[in-house]
């Protein structure tokens, strides 16, 4: 008898296994289905995605898409955010999203401005309201003495709202106020690019002290473009561009010199410093020493604007119209200053040479 009570219960056990994988298998299929024809996933990370993400019943993901429908969100925008924070779906749209939504809109966000904001950078919709978002904004508002900076700097970068402020942004601060950075340069480079503020502050002493050996003033905007422009690479990267540099016949000194004047200089790819180099040297015939001097030229685009702008100045000088020409004028001048000062002045003596460099412009 006991023996037959036993075999009972290990059949009610087997089936209820059964029944619970059977359940999980329906669960799981509907669950990859779902985000495959409704939030355009491809069937691996369909598959991938359900193995924390799962639902019976289309109805909350459902109410999750017709929700930022109803905020202004296109179709590539929803199904953009969903890739990025599935967990979303299990959202109570009205409970959890929907003051957050209203609090941003409160602060000066359009619904355009929000939907790229949030498409962009999901992760501030799973953050909490009350314990990080609202005070992340009355910091930075205070800082600023302004709504609208402080929502421009969230436009700059939406993780400054889910942030931990005491870990690296306060911190930061103060280390650059000590060593003598102006408050107002510090809430530019915030208000500018926020993210660079927010990183390890025992990086940041390193790089300030290793800035500060340069002889650079820190009471200088300059200094914080050296700061940042370190920050971005290894010391092994930026020893590879000084290396690069070297090769073209730039002494240590013009290097650092380079540097000073001009920090992006060095967070401009390897080949796209030789790419500029070899047109501007060998082919243009400049010194690479003067190139040196005037170093912002190795930001530009080659294709859009060095090259159109150095052949379109040979053919003017071929004709005698100009003899001599600036790097700084010829290459770091916006379009429409460029245009007023040559293609103008020599549309009607040389027509061709305009309407060829603005093709090469186009291509």
């Amino acid at each position: 008898m006991a023996s037959s009570q036993s075999f009972n219960l290990s059949i009610i056990k087997i089936s209820s296994t059964l029944r619970f994988f059977s359940i999980s298998s329906n669960e799981h299929s509907f669950t990859v289905s779902y985000l495959i024809n409704k939030c355009g996933f491809s069937p691996e990370s369909a598959s991938r995605t359900s193995n924390y993400v799962h639902f019976e019943t289309p109805e909350k993901p459902d109410s999750l898409i017709i929700f930022l429908e109803n905020h202004g969100f296109s179709k590539t925008q929803i199904n953009n955010l969903i890739k990025r924070q599935p967990k979303l779906l299990h959202s109570d749209t009205e409970k959890t999203l929907l003051p957050k939504l209203e609090f941003l809109y409160s602060i000066g966000f359009s619904r355009p401005e929000l939907a790229k904001l949030l498409s962009d950078y999901p992760t501030l919709l799973r953050a909490s309201l009350e314990k990080r978002i609202i005070p992340s904004f009355n910091l930075l508002r205070n800082l600023f003495q302004s709504d609208d900076k402080a929502v421009k700097s969230i436009k700059r970068f939406a993780g400054i709202l889910v942030s931990d402020f005491e870990k690296n942004l306060l911190p930061n601060m103060n280390i650059l106020r000590g060593i003598g950075v102006p408050e107002t340069n510090i809430l530019l480079q915030l208000h500018r690019k926020p993210r660079t503020l927010m990183f390890n502050p025992v990086r940041l002493e390193e790089i300030v002290e290793e800035v500060k050996r340069m002889g650079i003033d820190t009471s200088r905007k300059k200094f914080l473009d050296v700061v940042f422009a370190m920050k971005s690479m290894t010391k092994s990267t930026l020893d590879k561009k000084i290396d690069v540099y070297k090769r073209w016949g730039w002494s240590d000194q013009e290097i650092h010199e380079a540097f000073r004047r001009y920090p992006l200089c060095m967070t401009v790819s390897e080949d796209k410093i030789m790419a500029i180099m070899d047109f501007l040297v060998n082919k243009m015939g400049y010194s690479s020493t003067l190139v040196a001097k005037q170093s912002s030229v190795l930001s530009r685009s080659l294709e859009k604007r060095i090259v159109p702008r150095a052949l379109f100045a040979r053919e003017l000088s071929s004709k005698g119209l100009v003899n001599d020409f600036k790097l700084s004028v010829l290459f770091d001048t916006s379009e429409k200053t460029f245009i007023r000062m040559f293609g103008d002045c020599f549309v009607k003596k040389a027509p061709e040479l305009l309407k060829l460099y603005k093709e090469n412009v186009e291509k």
